[in-house]
């Protein structure tokens, strides 16, 4: 009809998402990464001069987006001291040419790394906005301990272990979420597989390590129920 307001309703034009980086931080925000930068400086990663500088930058910093470059290149422990030592395990050898990944970016993307394929000493995943797999099941290890350094700024990054694996989580979350899931088997110590220690920091976004079955296993499977 003739003067009626027209329906917006089916409006096509999208809408845009606000940018999370742009909002405020707490107190208890930045303490948390001057803690980091703390213990940084304590492990010789950073000398004094660049504490001051970093600490100056935390505690005037307004916004999340503001506290990103402050720690991104740096491993970040856990807030509750030191874990307990885990014992060393034997590394399989490797057989044949498998590819050796060391880093893996996700800059508004997606990253996976799956089936074989040798896990450096220490692993660096970087999620921005995006999404990093690491897939360590099928994997072959270079040292009995491995050391993945993990970040995620409103991104996810996620590790998935097997039963074999001894998992060590020693990272802290900002106004996000950095832990391991309820796994999906049981560790299995008899297995003798490798430890993996996840460090870093998750700035609204998530890192989470879970133990997982053989890919393609199912529930069924586990369980050991055939078929008819």
């Amino acid at each position: 009809m003739v003067g009626q307001p027209a329906d917006r309703g089916g409006d096509p034009r999208p809408v845009r998402r606000p940018d999370a980086s742009g909002l405020r931080i707490s107190d208890e925000d930045r303490h948390k990464v001057a803690e980091v930068l703390r213990q940084a400086a304590g492990e010789g990663r950073i000398d004094l001069e660049e504490l001051d500088e970093r600490l100056e930058a935390t505690y005037r910093a307004k916004t999340y987006g503001e506290l990103v470059p402050i720690t991104v290149d740096l491993p970040v422990a856990g807030s509750e001291g030191h874990p307990m030592p885990v014992p060393p395990r034997p590394v399989p050898p490797v057989v044949g040419p498998v590819p050796r990944y060391s880093t893996s970016w996700a800059v508004m993307s997606e990253s996976k790394r799956l089936g074989t394929w040798l896990v450096a000493e220490q692993q660096t995943a970087f999620a921005l906005m995006g999404s990093v797999v690491l897939d360590m099941r099928e994997a072959h290890f270079e040292s009995r301990e491995v050391t993945v350094i993990a970040n995620a700024v409103m991104g996810e990054v996620k590790v998935i272990v097997n039963a074999g694996t001894t998992v060590v989580v020693e990272g802290v979350g900002v106004m996000g979420e950095f832990s391991e899931q309820r796994p999906r088997v049981a560790l299995d110590v008899e297995r003798g597989g490798p430890v993996v220690r996840l460090r870093g920091m998750a700035l609204m976004g998530s890192v989470h390590v879970q133990r997982k079955g053989p890919r393609g296993e199912s529930l069924r499977d586990r369980l050991g129920w055939s078929g008819s």
